[in-house]
């Protein structure tokens, strides 16, 4: 089964607990803290593998969680990293977060791997809030959590040309007679049911690879048929062979079904290098057909081949090599890539606060973390979450925004009572 698209939910490991511990060993008097760290979560990867052809592995994997990094231990033992999950996806695999849209990789090199989800790094032991004001500290902290995103993976076939039309104009046989491969070839509508490679290897030496994709019809872009499945697969090639069957009487309009959808589909698609093959030359019709056709589209670059007979292959061949090679264009622009780096010139706001039912509610990816990880089962660890967030200035918005004793106030789903 050929799968070149699906949706996912991967949650990368927590990070284990910090440990709150004091040594006691036989005539250490005052044994000092020795809570050691925990262990960072797994992160989850996604890699190249060039053995694989489909994402079907993914299609019945719709979750991916990552392990708990390991507890600390007292005596100073850190907890373990997790191991990395690892997934493994075919060449041509873009992968986009589904909430933004935004390209997060796009694995097209053997080598190339990605961190989609981040593990939470490990809690600190008490051994690590060791001060000189506190050389004894009753708390650590829990594991960061890890993070949680939905992603979208699209294959699309690694193709220099792709090879589009309607249905039954000639394309699988083309590709079977300019390469290896085997596509099935039959004379009814839809013979392909998924795209087929092929490499092309010219007569100097220099090669190049074509995509037969399956045909398109009528409303192609809006879902009808087999073509809005496979057109994603075009948008990676660098050229577009249009093939136009010269024998039918419709050729002019077969074209402009195909184009139209093209269009409707994506203006970067319709705007790629166009060559068409007039095929099927050898039928009794084609050379009126293809005088009708030149007559309506005088500006196209147009080779007239036959697959039947092999006239016309081998010139069509040497202008897609070229064509291809000088038309290598960037599949994505800037604003559709996910930017992992950035220069932060100005502090921001690291909260907000906001009146919600009659409870003041705060916001913010700091708070928020530093409630996740602080252990409020230990005195400690609360006194130190409330310093925080005074420091923060936390206090001092609420009374300015008017907040009363008694007021209740949210973080996640945790209540506080507002003091004053």
């Amino acid at each position: 089964m050929f799968v070149d698209e699906v949706k996912l939910k991967v949650i990368a490991g927590d990070g284990g607990m910090g440990c709150t511990s004091f040594r006691r060993e036989k005539f250490v008097p005052m044994g000092g803290p020795d809570g050691g760290n925990g262990g960072r979560g797994s992160n989850v990867i996604f890699m190249a593998d060039k053995s694989l052809k489909t994402l079907i592995d993914l299609r019945y994997n719709k979750i991916i969680k990552g392990h708990k990094g390991e507890n600390g231990k007292g005596q100073n033992k850190y907890g373990k990293n997790s191991e990395d999950i690892i997934i493994k996806v075919p060449l041509g695999t873009t992968i986009y977060d589904d909430d933004t849209n935004l390209v997060i990789k796009d694995i097209i090199n053997e080598d190339d791997k990605v961190v989609v989800a981040k593990g939470g790094r490990g809690g600190r032991g008490n051994k690590a809030f060791a001060t000189h004001d506190n050389p004894a500290p009753k708390f650590s902290e829990k594991g960061e959590a890890g993070e949680i995103r939905y992603l979208r993976c699209e294959l699309k076939m690694l193709a220099d040309v792709g090879i589009v039309g309607l249905p039954s104009v000639g394309k699988s046989t083309f590709l079977s007679v300019i390469s290896s491969a085997k596509p099935k070839i039959a004379a009814y509508h839809f013979t392909t049911l998924s795209p087929n490679l092929g490499v092309v290897k010219l007569i100097d030496g220099s090669s190049f690879v074509v995509a037969d994709l399956p045909g398109l019809i009528e409303g192609a872009s809006e879902g009808v048929g087999l073509g809005f499945q496979f057109l994603k697969h075009a948008m990676r090639c660098h050229v577009l062979l249009h093939m136009v069957d010269m024998s039918s009487e419709t050729a002019i309009k077969d074209y402009e079904v195909v184009r139209n959808e093209i269009c409707k589909y994506s203006k970067k698609l319709a705007n790629k290098k166009e060559i068409i093959a007039a095929s099927k030359m050898d039928m009794p019709s084609a050379k009126e057909n293809l005088a009708k056709f030149k007559k309506a589209y005088p500006d196209k670059e147009i080779y007239e081949i036959s697959s039947i007979v092999g006239a016309g292959i081998d010139t069509l061949l040497k202008a897609l090599y070229t064509a291809q090679a000088e038309n290598n264009e960037a599949l994505y622009s800037d604003d559709e890539i996910e930017d992992s780096v950035y220069i932060k010139f100005k502090e921001e706001k690291p909260y907000t606060i906001t009146r919600e039912d009659n409870v003041w509610v705060i916001r913010g990816e700091k708070i928020e973390r530093l409630f996740n990880m602080t252990k409020f089962e230990e005195e400690e660890g609360v006194l130190r979450f409330g310093r925080i967030l005074k420091a923060m200035g936390v206090e001092d918005e609420l009374a300015a925004l008017g907040a009363e004793p008694g007021d209740d106030v949210a973080i996640n789903d945790y209540l506080f009572t507002y003091k004053g």
